[in-house]
């Protein structure tokens, strides 16, 4: 995220400034003009917080290299002198690359944050252990904002969500609603137990479908190099001395021959559609086809789905507090579950229908057509007990069992499949070459 303050003038001459943060610095500059064109403001300047690297010293010590982010040089200069130091030198930095911390970190921060509010740590103190731990530049620089607004008495939710290009939408709406509820570490232990099956789920999938999917890819690349220039140039030296090549190898030869007669149309067949794929799948409609696909995706699709049912329900648990506030922690829950086609029909079917017409939880989830029969079953249960809250933990434990042992058995699965793909291959190439090693020339006619 960036951090731009701006300063202008009202049409009376009074001067005001303020300070904006956006996921770039374009649009930053967008709304700042937005609101001078709104409340006739004349701007004055736009500054983006950047990084500087000063170099102070103290008396006859040994000087200290350190870097500070401000809007300005000056600003660092001043705050330093304060501290009593001489400043020797201060530099913008020249690149400055703000790379978002890996997932692994982030789980860290957070379970580590709620282990230690379990033991009663105030959250400055925590902020303050975890930011001098920290490895990750991103990260810590962002806990250091963080932690100087917090004690500034900024509002918590506000202050996580400027950062949600840092932790996620999901991940920086929990944490800030942490600091507002009365109960910080059940928060941070469910947000933290979340951010592990979804990235324990996101690893098992790369080692289900993408490993396959790129071995598969490879090996394809591997079979056109070998069909399109190895092999040609070994089958067509029989060719030049009229010899009759056997079905096999001349069916591989008319391959050949086509893939390099036709290079530019082949490699065009090859990058064009998914080139197009991945743009319409970058798109609002695109991404609700593409979620909606994945769902029905014959195995996996039946896994993901209930994974998806499995995030729900353990985010609705955490943020659930009774039927008179149920619409946020669904809507919550539903943007959690990370699928466009499943948030959709919460948010645009069953939420709209809860506030209109007044219909149970259950009945708007089962008009949403997103939520298995299992999943129903055991709402309406809840539902009518009253106990709808420990029904959607048991949903997700019970969701989060069954499929980490269906994906174990469907990897499992996969590798063997793959592994008998590479096998019919390596055989079928095998086959074609010792059929070319059998071809031999005609016996002279005396």
């Amino acid at each position: 995220m960036i951090e731009v303050r701006f300063n202008a003038h009202k049409v009376n001459g009074q001067a005001i400034s303020g300070n904006l943060t956006e996921p770039t610095y374009r649009e930053a500059k967008q709304k700042i003009h937005k609101l001078a064109e709104k409340h006739q403001l004349k701007i004055k300047s736009i500054e983006k917080k950047s990084s500087y690297i000063y170099k102070i010293r103290r008396g006859k010590e040994k000087p200290i290299v350190g870097e500070q982010r401000a809007f300005t040089k000056e600003e660092v200069a001043n705050a330093l002198r304060k501290l009593g130091y001489e400043v020797i030198s201060i530099n913008r930095k020249f690149l400055e690359f703000n790379l978002k911390p890996p997932q692994q970190d982030i789980v860290s921060f957070v379970k580590i944050s709620a282990e230690l509010l379990e033991q009663k740590l105030p959250y400055s103190e925590i902020l303050t252990l975890l930011i001098n731990d920290i490895e990750n530049k991103t990260l810590k620089e962002t806990l250091k904002q963080i932690n100087n607004e917090l004690k500034k008495g900024a509002d918590s939710e506000a202050t996580f969500l400027r950062y949600q290009g840092v932790f996620g939408k999901f991940t920086a709406y929990m944490l800030g609603l942490a600091s507002k509820s009365g109960n910080m570490a059940e928060i941070y232990r469910a947000t933290a137990k979340f951010l592990e099956r979804q990235q324990e789920f996101k690893k098992n999938l790369r080692s289900a479908l993408i490993t396959p999917f790129v071995t598969l890819f490879v090996l394809f690349l591997a079979v056109i190099f070998y069909v399109g220039y190895i092999f040609p140039e070994t089958a067509k030296l029989f060719l030049k001395f009229d010899i009759p090549l056997p079905p096999m190898t001349a069916a591989t030869l008319g391959i050949s021959d086509f893939l390099m007669g036709n290079m530019l149309l082949v490699t065009l067949a090859m990058v064009i559609p998914p080139i197009i794929f991945w743009r319409f799948s970058k798109t609002k409609n695109g991404k609700l086809f593409v979620d909606r696909f994945i769902l029905k995706i014959p195995i996996m699709g039946s896994l993901i789905h209930k994974t998806l049912i499995e995030v729900f329900c353990r985010v609705f648990y955490t943020l659930y507090s009774g039927s008179a506030e149920s619409i946020e922690p669904i809507r919550i829950a539903a943007e959690a579950s990370g699928n466009a086609y499943f948030e959709n029909q919460i948010k645009n079917v069953a939420i709209p229908m809860m506030i209109k017409k007044g219909i149970g939880i259950t009945e708007a989830f089962q008009a949403s057509d997103v939520f298995t029969e299992t999943a129903l079953s055991r709402f309406h249960s809840g539902e009518e007990t009253g106990t709808i809250k420990n029904t959607a933990l048991q949903l997700a434990n019970y969701y989060e069992s069954e499929t980490v042992f269906r994906l174990k058995n469907v990897i499992e699965m996969i590798q063997v499949a793959i592994a008998m793909v590479i096998m019919i291959v390596m055989i079928g190439l095998t086959l074609i070459s010792a059929e070319t090693a059998t071809i031999s020339p005609k016996s002279p006619v005396m």
